[in-house]
């Protein structure tokens, strides 16, 4: 076993900040879990306790989560490179790449640009090609940080929020709703096998069928690129899949690992 395949948690220097990294390392099938928008690495803990030994499961915290340090830089592009450097600074070499939500976003672009670099995605809940790009839209995300800016930091208590301020939330937020508009070309793009688990019913802060109207914007892809299906159907909602259908997400995985050997 080499260096790069021992067991090793600790911060990881990448651009003005430290990224907190978990590795189990072992030889057995890399995955590495990719958060949601303002989550931490402790939401993949059912999945890596159900999965168990035999995998190497890899799971971080991107700048400004968890126990990660600041930046001055929160886009997207910044977690592409986060994430590039857990894989380079690991020796890590085609994984599994699991996201939920914007993770999931991560993790398909990643796979078109780097198709030789990653073996299959599982998407959790996402990523889905739809977003509010609207000004009156955007407003309406605006103010609903506004309103629950004091809850901020009981959120982080749980993994559930970052350590930017409350704008900085705001940028993210919007950012991701338009890559999420502007996902489907990307999506007719990827060229590894992508595997969704599809939640149910609505979630916190949103209202009507606007998660089921949204989930419904995959079908057309589906036709589109046979790489993506639908691997399972889960009871949670979007904000509790992870924690409450962790078995079915950790199946997914099986499947995927013993479809790309």
């Amino acid at each position: 076993m080499n260096d790069t395949e021992k067991a090793w948690t600790g911060m990881l220097p990448v651009d003005d900040t430290a990224l907190a990294v978990t590795d189990t390392g072992g030889s057995g099938t890399p995955v590495v879990y990719l958060n949601g928008s303002y989550g931490s690495r402790r939401h993949w803990r059912p999945v890596v306790g159900e999965l168990g030994a035999g995998w190497r499961h890899v799971t971080y915290d991107e700048r400004g989560r968890g126990r990660s340090g600041l930046s001055a830089d929160y886009s997207f592009e910044a977690c592409v490179r986060d994430l590039d450097a857990v894989l380079t600074a690991r020796g890590i070499a085609r994984p599994l790449l699991v996201g939920w939500s914007y993770g999931a976003l991560l993790g398909v672009h990643w796979a078109v640009r780097h198709p030789d670099r990653v073996a299959g995605v599982v998407g959790v809940d996402g990523p889905y090609p739809t977003g509010w790009t609207e000004e009156a839209d955007l407003e309406n995300i605006r103010r609903l940080f506004r309103k629950a800016r004091w809850l901020l930091p009981v959120a982080r208590l749980f993994g559930n929020a970052g350590r930017m301020s409350g704008e900085g939330h705001v940028e993210i937020a919007i950012e991701a709703h338009r890559l999420h508009a502007e996902l489907n070309p990307v999506l007719d793009a990827v060229t590894v096998p992508v595997r969704y688990v599809v939640a149910s019913g609505e979630a916190f802060g949103s209202s009507g069928t606007l998660q089921r109207d949204m989930r419904k914007t995959l079908d057309p892809v589906l036709l589109r690129n046979p790489r993506l299906t639908v691997a399972a159907k889960a009871a949670g909602n979007h904000g509790t899949v992870v924690r409450k259908d962790f078995r079915v997400i950790a199946g997914v995985v099986r499947d995927l690992a013993g479809e790309v050997g």
